[in-house]
């Protein structure tokens, strides 16, 4: 007995998808914005942030594959390392956010890194559902052939027609038509031998 196939995923819209990106991507960043401070205690804060960057990526691209833009399937490699590289991005914006807010206070309040933080990654935030919506997770749409594979298709021989059996009987009788053998219709081939 077959199984019965599982339906389609029903991707949502572009904004229920930005609302669960906001509660997932939001909810894990609120996370990560008390773990950095915790974790730069112990250690320089550019590797706090890397390594909360990393851990909360890893999370939410999981998050977003399966309920954000509703894919029916957990990321693969290819959706991890894409999801990475937007990422990557998004720790550069937060990092030269809060060295520049070192630069201009040297010893910020935590409320000011905080503020500070959670601006650079809402904005950076916004260019990942971005990415993530129309390139990452986008579904992948029939295309109809290319050109090449329309030219390197293989070609079929058009069909080789032949006489009804009673339009060769009513031929006159020739050279060519006649003798032992039953006449039949045969295309003009050029000969190997």
């Amino acid at each position: 007995m077959p199984s019965p196939s599982k339906p389609a995923p029903v991707r949502p819209g572009p904004l229920s998808s930005f609302a669960r990106f906001v509660v997932c991507g939001g909810g894990v960043g609120l996370l990560s914005s008390a773990a950095v401070p915790l974790l730069a205690a112990a250690m320089p804060w550019a590797l706090a942030n890397a390594l909360v960057t990393v851990v909360s990526t890893l999370l939410c691209t999981e998050l977003h594959a399966l309920f954000t833009f509703g894919t029916g399937r957990r990321p693969g490699l290819r959706q991890h390392l894409q999801s990475s590289g937007s990422a990557g991005a998004a720790y550069l914006a937060t990092t030269a956010a809060m060295l520049v807010l070192h630069a201009v206070q040297p010893s910020p309040t935590l409320l000011w890194e905080q503020a500070v933080y959670l601006t650079a990654s809402g904005l950076a935030g916004i260019g990942r559902f971005l990415v993530l919506r129309l390139f990452v997770f986008a579904g992948r749409k029939k295309q109809a052939p290319s050109a090449r594979t329309a030219r390197t298709a293989p070609t079929q021989a058009p069909p080789v027609r032949t006489a009804p059996a009673h339009a060769l009987s009513a031929l006159p009788a020739t050279p060519l038509n006649t003798g032992p053998h039953r006449a039949t219709y045969s295309p003009m081939v050029p000969s190997v031998a």
